[in-house]
């Protein structure tokens, strides 16, 4: 940042009195701009024994599998971000949503959030945002073409808590993988 978006003037980087952190401070109006994680929703929806992917057509990731998920706008919760993303992303109504699983992602500033959901119909298609959606039975999940770390760990505990028919929500912090891309 370089510039105040209140009064132009340009800013600098430093603790504000009262704090214990470096924002990034109005030289000119003195206001302090706070820089806070990004929040990603998604669903991991299922059709019968299936669950829902879309494979990617937008970067990072491109051409890989992932649950659909994206950024949380302002004015809507947690529940329409995730039943929003799964509709742009693969054409798809969900219903009965349930918090799954929640990843604390510090090295990117992100906190993701799955949600458990049906699908309201057989009824997808690929977004703009993707090449292609399918429904996988466990043994036919693409797990090497997994575009991000969250979901395959959403993945991995679903399955597993399908098993038992206990679906705890987890939270879970994930460290950046050694030589991969930074972006969960």
């Amino acid at each position: 940042m370089k510039y105040c978006s209140q009064c132009g003037a340009s800013v600098a980087s430093r603790i504000p009195p009262g704090d214990n952190r470096p924002r990034f401070v109005c030289d000119g109006c003195q206001t302090v701009h706070y820089q806070n994680p990004r929040i990603v929703a998604g669903c991991l929806a299922t059709w019968e024994e299936q669950v829902l992917l879309c494979r990617r057509a937008i970067e990072p990731r491109r051409g890989f599998w992932t649950l659909p998920a994206g950024f949380m706008e302002n004015g809507e919760t947690l529940q329409q971000a995730a039943a929003r993303e799964t509709l742009e992303e693969a054409c798809a109504v969900v219903r009965d949503l349930q918090l799954y699983t929640l990843f604390d992602l510090p090295h990117i500033d992100q906190v993701y959030l799955f949600f458990r959901a049906e699908l309201a119909s057989p009824a997808f298609a690929p977004g703009e945002e993707s090449l292609e959606v399918r429904l996988f039975r466990q043994d036919d999940i693409p797990w090497s073409e997994l575009a991000f770390p969250t979901v395959g760990r959403t993945l991995e505990c679903f399955f597993a808590d399908r098993a038992l028919q206990a679906f705890p929500v987890r939270n879970e912090t994930l460290a950046p993988l050694r030589g991969a891309a930074t972006k969960a």
